[in-house]
């Protein structure tokens, strides 16, 4: 599955030898194509990845973290769309690496960030128990080191717009955790105008302050992030970019009147479960209103980059855009099955899209396992961050792989989610449903997990299975949650 060559550029690249080694990517040196090529035409643009020889330290590179909220596997062209475009990313794609076997670190929003905020798998801590943080009483301990702090200790400067979930106000935000500054939302979901919230009230902010602005929620985290990138930065930047499109409820920018009636039922309720359900929209909704969502996203992250463009920073900015978990009710999926809160792959198999121009080469494609918590890692190697050993981190730095052309080797991704399970060794996945049943899976035949092959290899699904348990071992239970 590996390719180890060394594409042309990559090899000296990260700053302070980075040592990005997580389970593996198989990508691709510059096709012919140009950068305006048409959307799906993949198989004439992209190479197995090679890691760039030659080439020199540098700066350390800002880093420009973005997430889209529950946006689906196949939700982007360049990943198989056939009913949505979405020019920018595919853009993005064609100009770095696109990965088609990148995971969350768990199938619902707070789990994965911290995950990724950490670089711990979300059963390390008790705030990472919650699936997902859904009260005042839950969140990141501000104590715990993160990928914003430890890149701070280093040096940079470090913000966060968009969506937290990892707590509210009083005792957990962003600017308690390491990031310098805070615009933007505490929980996993808002009405987008009224900015009403899951425990009914409003939930914009800026630092500790409530920040009243009706307009479009994406419309508004995109003007924020675009005088970010734009600034006249004295040091390297992290910035945790993280929308909520395309999160329910299903609003794009001219459903105000929508938007309106939803907020009103949340105003009028008088219990959570009145709120969530206003807010879940399961009376509205379509593959053309999710559609017209998705293509918002793309086009606020082109505007991010092309801010980025103009500052002059693009070519030492790392930016690496993903997903928090899979897919929703009308995501496109396909061939994955399950979806969203689940740990089949349509559920925690997300599109991840790497680009680096000083140190990456474009029209790349890596075959290789890596989730969120390798992304931690790798992005404090880059920065030229040490982990607090006291809090050792679960992901692997792919730096190793990406820039120096190192082999991956063979290692365990790992899920928990309540009492479904699920590991990734290689092309072999052991999962376990929520009523009980064990299953083992050969993704590389069998992406779409129908082929349960546990009763032909029980020795194989035993040692997957022990190798689980033995992670599991060592978090904590649900019950100190």
């Amino acid at each position: 599955m590996n390719d180890s060559g060394i594409s042309r550029r990559l090899f000296h690249g990260l700053v302070g030898g980075g040592t990005l080694s997580a389970a593996g990517m198989a990508a691709a040196a510059p096709a012919a194509a140009s950068d305006e090529a048409g959307r799906n035409d993949r198989s004439t643009e992209e190479r197995p990845y090679r890691s760039r020889p030659g080439g020199s330290g540098g700066p350390r590179p800002n880093l420009l973290v973005i997430l889209g909220d529950d946006l689906g596997w196949a939700d982007l062209s360049s990943y198989g769309a056939p009913h949505i475009e979405t020019p920018n990313l595919d853009r993005l794609a064609r100009q770095g690496v696109r990965f088609t076997n990148a995971y969350s670190g768990s199938a619902t929003c707070s789990p994965t960030r911290f995950s990724l905020y950490t670089g711990r798998f979300p059963g390390r801590t008790k705030g990472g128990l919650a699936e997902p943080v859904a009260n005042r009483t839950q969140g990141l301990d501000p104590n715990h080191p993160t990928l914003a702090s430890l890149l701070r200790a280093a040096g940079y400067a470090t913000a966060l717009i968009g969506k937290w979930h990892c707590g509210w106000l009083p005792d957990y935000s962003p600017t308690k955790s390491g990031w310098d500054e805070f615009f933007g939302n505490h929980g996993g979901v808002l009405e987008y105008f009224s900015k009403l919230g899951q425990l009914g009230d409003y939930d914009v902010y800026e630092g500790d302050a409530t920040y009243k602005d009706l307009r479009y929620y994406t419309t508004v985290l995109t003007e924020r992030a675009v005088e970010y990138v734009g600034r006249d930065h004295a040091k390297p930047w992290l910035l945790n970019l993280n929308f909520t499109t395309p999160h329910w409820p299903w609003l794009a920018e001219g459903d105000a009147e929508t938007g309106a009636e939803i907020a009103a039922k949340i105003r009028a309720a008088d219990s959570q479960a009145e709120i969530s359900k206003a807010l879940n929209h399961y009376d509205g909704g379509s593959v053309a209103k999710y559609t017209e969502m998705v293509q918002s996203l793309d086009a606020a992250v082109g505007k991010v980059l092309a801010a980025l463009r103009r500052s002059g920073q693009e070519e030492n900015t790392l930016v690496l855009f993903a997903s928090d978990n899979g897919g929703e009710r009308f995501s496109y999926n396909w061939p994955l099955s399950g979806q969203k809160f689940g740990l089949l792959e349509g559920g925690i198999r997300v599109p991840t899209i790497l680009r680096w121009p000083a140190r990456i080469d474009p029209h790349q494609v890596s075959h290789e396992p890596n989730f969120s918590p390798d992304w931690t890692a790798s992005l404090l190697e880059v920065g030229g961050a040490r982990p607090d050993p006291a809090y050792p981190l679960d992901g692997t730095s792919l730096a190793g792989y990406l820039l120096r052309g190192e082999e991956l080797g063979e290692r365990d991704l790992f899920w928990r989610v309540r009492a479904n399970r699920a590991l990734r060794r290689g092309d072999w996945k052991y999962y376990r449903d929520a009523g009980g049943t064990d299953h083992l899976f050969n993704l590389s035949q069998d992406s779409r997990e129908q082929a349960d092959l546990a009763p032909d290899r029980p020795e194989l699904l035993a040692e997957l299975k022990a190798a689980w348990e033995r992670t599991a071992a060592g978090l904590l239970p649900y019950s100190a949650a």
